[in-house]
């Protein structure tokens, strides 16, 4: 793996280092001054629908700036450098993982090679807390190597695996319901109004997973909408049921003992497209994932303002943003709409 040159220069070497800015296969985020202490969060995006190459980059300057935290964020890359999310074997940077104290992660059917695998599962085994996004249930889909078994991650270690659409896609948005059970607990601090324009997926987590929010399917795709009213057949068993009677879990936690002996804390969320996060409930309930998967106290009320613009494309296959490069989500770079460059 090429390294890449240090950003912090004398000014004869300004421009030098501009060019390195623009050629860098990953992102770095510094971190500011929080409760994050410099602790490593890696972010690792991969997914051909739900523009996990927006989102994320918009988290890790939210909990760089914002909260403390150093922040790395590797892509899928062309072999010219840009962004392509549909490389489902590429991950420049994987070696960021051996130094990660947490991940997060939106992956859809990545197949990466076992070089690169080989620090993800090191990470894993580490007990690193992952907060796992939307498609990351099927995180994994390798037809080759030695990592085979981690095809299952989604079921084994998260707790579902790819199961169905359970409201109609691009029809029906989600409004997060949180769970009675969970009132009190710490990730839900300052969580409300929870809204994203993705549909709720179907969805079982195991008995030892904590619910935390429940996917009401609305009848449109604005938070206005009222909750859709139907019955449909469960693709787990063909029963039918109510929609919405009862809700799908959207969040849930869970301390997953794994193979090496160590315990990983778990919160995965069905949501988590770019334009879900949007949604500021939803930003926070992933930044207070974070603090709880390392053990810290969650804030109150964390502070999730965006600290860039960021204006996501729609999801959906093929329509990611080509020739945008890690450098074009640096700090001070807004993430506008291509017209409007």
């Amino acid at each position: 793996m090429r390294l890449l040159p240090s950003l912090t220069v004398s000014l004869p070497l300004v421009a030098g280092a501009a060019a390195a800015a623009a050629d860098a296969q990953w992102l770095e985020f510094a971190a500011g001054a929080g409760p994050g202490g410099g602790r490593h969060v890696v972010f690792l995006s991969g997914d051909e629908e739900y523009r996990s190459e927006e989102g994320l980059p918009m988290l890790a300057k939210t909990l760089s700036q914002r909260h403390g935290f150093r922040c790395t964020v590797l892509f899928a890359l062309d072999a010219d450098g840009t962004i392509n999310p549909e490389r489902g074997d590429s991950l420049p940077g994987a070696e960021a993982l051996d130094s990660a104290d947490a991940i997060v992660m939106l992956l859809r059917f990545r197949r990466w090679p076992d070089p690169v695998m080989r620090h993800f599962v090191e990470a894993f085994r580490r007990g690193v807390p992952i907060v796992a996004l939307r498609t990351s249930t099927h995180a994994f889909n390798a037809d080759s190597g030695s990592y085979q078994d981690f095809n299952r991650f989604g079921k084994r270690v998260l707790g579902e695996q790819w199961v169905d659409h359970w409201g109609r896609h691009k029809q029906e948005a989600t409004r997060g319901v949180p769970e009675p059970a969970a009132q009190g607990n710490p990730i839900l601090r300052g969580v409300t109004d929870v809204f994203g324009t993705t549909d709720v997926y179907e969805a079982y987590p195991p008995i030892d997973a904590t619910v935390l929010l429940r996917g009401q399917v609305l009848a449109g795709m604005v938070p206005a909408d009222p909750p859709a009213a139907y019955v449909r057949k469960r693709h787990s068993d063909g029963a039918e049921q109510p929609i919405n009677a009862p809700m799908m879990p959207i969040a849930w936690t869970r301390l997953f003992a794994n193979e090496a002996g160590t315990t990983n804390r778990i919160l995965c969320t069905t949501m988590g497209a770019a334009t879900d996060l949007v949604n500021e409930g939803l930003r926070r309930l992933v930044v207070n994932g974070v603090y709880w998967g390392l053990g810290l106290e969650v804030p109150a009320r964390a502070d999730v303002a965006l600290v860039d613009g960021y204006e996501p494309t729609m999801y959906g296959f093929g329509g990611y943003r080509r020739g945008m490069r890690p450098a074009d989500h640096a700090l001070g770079r807004a993430l506008v709409p291509p017209k409007a460059k």
